[in-house]
């Protein structure tokens, strides 16, 4: 999948540059077409020549050779490129790019770059644990950059920890496994719910559930896989996002995840609701802690508005709204209700009486019913397994809909 593609291998000082030989190599096997922009430093640890060599194209280190004023632009690069990928990146690159300190000829195609960039740190345990080294790491992943974990294993200090660079070889299929993947939802703009709701008591008790996020948060990784621009709208939750082009909404509450998912779906092509939304609220949270007292306490709830049942109002020709039921019993019939007094186009039925389905686990059971009364049933499979399931059928439908 790297036959054909352009790739800029930036290069800077730490003593894991070694591996850039090799990591050229095994991109050039792959029929990539590779650049070098080294940093002044990098040259310290391996020489241009070796890496011109192998990549068979001039390092560039410098915006313009001192000796025949050539300029290297750091703009032309940024527009020829179809991957920046700088391996290693050493803590002083990251706090640069993180801060756009554009003082050298990397960081400024870096900042010029339109395509996408994928950094492989390389540094020692207390560097890549430090609060800053943490927050730039955190601020590239926000604007959409791929970060390539560092390793586990023994380092240049001599401590073992975490910051060695990823071996070459697991780099490449980081870059293989993204040009793999199906960009078949490009330019579709797709909302999703995800996690539970947390309802408040007073400042310290909150009404809940069990949902962990990780079936919402799977489908989100999907579809930002296949190409959409998806938008997370979230409740409370453990699990985490892979894909960092996502967007990312916190909604707590109930009331909360209504406003912001009917405020954004107008501008999406599809929404999936998979969101653990609570039916009832506490109707007058205490602004202080309820102390214990020796009667009973009974509280009042309300119910919370329906999202669903709003966005299948707003639905417009083309829109396509998925929605989940989760049973305990009468599942089918309560499912199929659930899809045509909402407008849904699909609903995806699990079932607490299958095991290994439902909420925490890293597996699901799944059947799926459409508008026209087909039901599709599933086996027991991963969580990704099954977002990949659903967004096949949610594919089919935005072609219809095209077609």
């Amino acid at each position: 999948m790297l036959q054909g593609k352009k790739i800029i291998l930036g290069v800077t000082g730490s003593i894991a540059a070694y591996k850039a030989a090799m990591l050229i190599r095994l991109l050039v096997k792959e029929r990539a077409e590779v650049r070098v922009v080294m940093t002044a430093l990098a040259k310290e640890f391996i020489t241009p020549l070796t890496l011109a060599t192998l990549s068979k194209n001039p390092i560039a280190v410098e915006f313009f050779n001192p000796e025949n004023g050539t300029w290297n632009s750091h703009v032309s690069l940024g527009e020829w490129a179809d991957a920046l990928l700088i391996a290693p990146a050493t803590a002083n690159t990251i706090g640069k790019m993180a801060g756009g300190v554009a003082d050298n000829l990397l960081v400024t195609s870096f900042l010029s770059a339109k395509c996408p960039v994928f950094v492989a740190p390389a540094m020692d345990l207390d560097m890549y644990r430090h609060p800053s080294t943490r927050r730039n790491l955190d601020t590239l992943r926000k604007w959409g950059n791929h970060i390539i974990e560092p390793a586990n294993g023994e380092l240049a200090s001599g401590l073992t920890g975490k910051g060695r660079m990823k071996e070459p070889e697991a780099i490449v299929a980081y870059l293989t496994d993204f040009f793999s993947k199906k960009r078949t939802l490009a330019g579709k703009r797709i909302l999703v719910t995800a996690g539970a709701t947390v309802e408040p008591i007073d400042p310290v008790r909150f009404i809940s559930n069990y949902s962990t996020g990780k079936m919402g948060y799977t489908l989100a990784d999907t579809l930002a896989d296949r190409g959409a621009e998806v938008t997370l709208v979230t409740g409370q939750a453990t699990a985490q996002l892979k894909n960092p082009s996502i967007k990312v909404v916190k909604a707590l509450s109930a009331r909360e995840m209504y406003a912001a998912a009917s405020g954004l779906f107008p501008s999406s092509d599809a929404a999936v609701l998979c969101a653990a939304v609570a039916d009832y609220t506490p109707a007058n949270p205490a602004d202080q802690k309820i102390k214990k007292s020796a009667g009973e306490w009974i509280l009042e709830l309300t119910r919370t508005p329906d999202i669903a049942a709003e966005l299948g109002q707003q639905k417009r020709p083309g829109q396509i709204l998925v929605g989940f039921a989760l049973e305990t019993n009468n599942e089918k019939e309560n499912a199929h209700q659930k899809l045509v007094r909402k407008n849904l186009d699909l609903i995806v039925l699990n079932s607490l009486q299958n095991p290994g389905a439902g909420f925490g686990h890293d597996t699901n059971q799944i059947e799926i019913l459409d508008k026209k009364g087909r039901w599709t049933p599933y086996p027991l499979q991963s969580k990704p397994q099954a977002a990949n399931n659903i967004t096949d059928r949610l594919e089919e439908l935005l072609a219809e809909d095209e077609a």
